[in-house]
């Protein structure tokens, strides 16, 4: 092998580049010095010779009739060749096809011209590995990469990561709990890959993404990985805390037990990864209501109930005492919650409810005595503590209350028929309601 071949092998491996493509670039190098020494209008095309380790320049002309050229066309002796001397040359020649003829004389390369030779190849070079690059690091879209913090620039950090460097945009990080310093080990998600024409490839990374933490769990997590846990959904506020909705399709593995690990290994090396990050690992429900309960854990919810399904929202009331845990520190607890369900979610204490439904059913009553009707029961009278009924619908409860039937003896005069056309009533409500009314009559 001689030592062109030698240095076109080296750089192919330096740069993970294959033969061919390093070659094409040396053919166009030497073509570029060519145009630049002879100046001509000449098409030049160059074949690298193997045997000798040189690129051959070639003249290419392409086969016309001059007389039936396009209008818009003229004759041009340095790339056409008339049909009629092509002929001599190649008996079964067509119009329209390329003759290649070898250069009268190989150029001499001057400093000039193998100046212009160098940097066409290095270009050649870098847009060939770019293009590599960039195909190889789009097949790692939306997966874990590992480097090296090389330089920070305008808190965006510089990462090396083998073949190319990755950006770490300051948007990306989680600055309220990490601080990475030049040369520290780093792990990261590829989230954007951009093809650019100048300075290459550019991979941007993320370290603040909910889908970090998931992939992290896929690499813990033996059962996320092959298919038998599911990740149902991530909702984080990066740095503070996450909530994981997990589901198993094998009733015998427990979803969240999977995920925790033996001795809470899994979770504790996710943990150990965001830098103390609290996660809660959640189990999804297919039942809405459920699903809100399980997300606000570990508050325990009275009832929730749904607001306006078009704009989705519900209503979550709790006892006191629970309050402030659903909530959470600066309303974290629900904001998570709300954003893993999908729902806008408004906490409300029970006390806080009671007084809505006093205010809603005061405001009822004056408007009935505005328009001459009569209130057989003031509002302070009325007994609204009808959450703890077994089997009845909290949109029942609420309308009893509004409508002033919230005793014994109201619901005693109050026909059954009256009661089914209450919204969400059925007869299974019906008979707890009545049951509830004797109780209460009697005592």
């Amino acid at each position: 092998m001689n030592e062109i071949l030698q240095a076109i092998e080296m750089v192919g491996r330096e740069k993970g580049l294959g033969r061919e493509i390093i070659i094409e670039a040396l053919e166009e190098a030497m073509v570029a010095a060519a145009k630049k020494v002879l100046k001509t209008n000449k098409k030049i095309i160059g074949h690298f010779n193997p045997d000798n380790g040189e690129v051959e320049l070639f003249s290419l002309m392409t086969v016309v009739d001059p007389e039936n050229l396009p209008e818009e066309e003229e004759f041009n002796e340095d790339v056409h060749l008339p049909y009629d001397e092509a002929l001599r040359l190649a008996p079964d020649i067509e119009i329209g096809d390329a003759l290649e003829f070898p250069l009268e004389s190989t150029p001499q390369m001057g400093r000039i011209a193998a100046q212009q030779a160098k940097q066409v190849l290095t270009q050649k070079i870098r847009e060939a590995e770019r293009e590599i690059i960039y195909e190889e690091f789009k097949e790692k879209l939306g997966t874990i990469i590992n480097g090296i913090v090389k330089r920070v620039e305008r808190g965006n950090l510089i990462v090396d990561i083998g073949r190319t460097e990755a950006i770490l945009p300051i948007s990306e990080q989680v600055r309220r709990t990490e601080r990475f310093a030049q040369g520290e080990r780093i792990r990261a998600l590829i989230v954007e890959v951009r093809d650019q024409a100048k300075g290459g490839s550019q991979i941007v990374l993320s370290r603040s993404r909910p889908e970090f933490v998931s992939k992290l769990f896929l690499m813990e997590v033996p059962e996320i990985y092959d298919g038998t846990v599911m990740i149902k959904g991530v909702a984080r506020d990066a740095g503070e805390r996450t909530k994981i909705a997990v589901a198993s399709k094998d009733k015998e593995v427990d979803p969240i037990g999977a995920c925790i690990g033996m001795r809470g290994m899994r979770v504790q090396a996710v943990t150990r990864e965001l830098r103390g990050e609290k996660i809660d690992i959640i189990s999804f429900k297919e039942d809405l209501t459920d699903y809100v309960k399980a997300s606000l854990a570990p508050a325990v919810i009275t009832r929730v109930e749904v607001i306006d399904t078009e704009t989705k929202r519900m209503e979550v009331i709790v006892s006191e005492d629970q309050l402030s845990l659903c909530i959470g520190k600066k309303g974290q607890n629900v904001k998570l919650a709300g954003e893993l369900v999908g729902w806008e979610l408004s906490v409300k204490s029970e006390s806080t409810k009671k007084e809505e439904l006093l205010a809603a059913m005061a405001s009822g009553k004056a408007q009935e005595a505005a328009e001459g009707g009569e209130s057989e029961q003031a509002p302070e009278d009325v007994e609204v503590a009808l959450p703890d009924i077994p089997g009845v619908p909290v949109k029942v409860l609420e309308a009893i209350v509004l409508k002033g039937w919230a005793n014994g003896e109201a619901l005693a005069e109050i026909s059954d028929e009256e009661l089914l056309a209450l919204p969400q009533m059925n007869e299974r409500a019906l008979k707890a309601l009545r049951a509830w009314a004797g109780e209460r009559r009697d005592s």
